[in-house]
Formats: structure tokens, C-alpha cells, sequence
């Protein structure tokens, strides 16, 4: 039996994002406009002031940050 190599991360791989608010850093990718994946870390997670309290566990100041990481090219989307 052969497993296929996953070579996503060839083409677009996890780059660091801080965020602005309270620069907790995680690792992001972007296959698309619209699909993020996070990476997050005991650092980052400790750091967020919002995910503890975000019904969806995530963070909109870091959201906003990746965002901006897209538009500026410093997190490619790989489409």
C-alpha cells in the first residue's frame, strides 16, 4: 500500500501572524479567500484576551490581522 504525500503545504505553508491587540503569534495558511487554517499554540492561546470568552473559540482582532497579512502578501492564498 502507497500513501499519497499531502503537498498543500508545499505550495502555501504556515507562515507566523501576531495579532495586534495582545500579539499572541499562531501560524496561518490561506487556500482560499475564504479558508483559513489556524495554528495555535499554549503560548498564543494564553495570550488571547478574547478566546476564552469567543463563542466560536476564535479571536477578531486576530482575524482582522490575518486578513490584513492577506491583502499585504505576507500570508499568501495559495487558489
Amino acid at each position: 500500500m502507497t500513501t499519497r504525500q499531502d503537498e498543500r503545504l508545499l505550495d502555501g505553508p504556515l507562515v507566523p501572524v501576531a495579532c495586534r491587540r495582545c500579539a499572541a503569534e499562531v501560524l496561518v495558511r490561506k487556500s482560499s479567500w475564504e479558508q483559513t487554517s489556524i495554528q495555535w499554540n499554549a503560548a498564543a492561546r494564553a495570550a488571547c484576551v478574547n478566546l476564552a470568552e469567543d463563542p466560536h473559540d476564535t479571536c477578531p482582532a486576530l482575524r482582522s490581522a490575518i486578513q490584513e497579512a492577506a491583502l499585504t502578501g505576507a500570508v499568501r492564498v495559495v487558489e
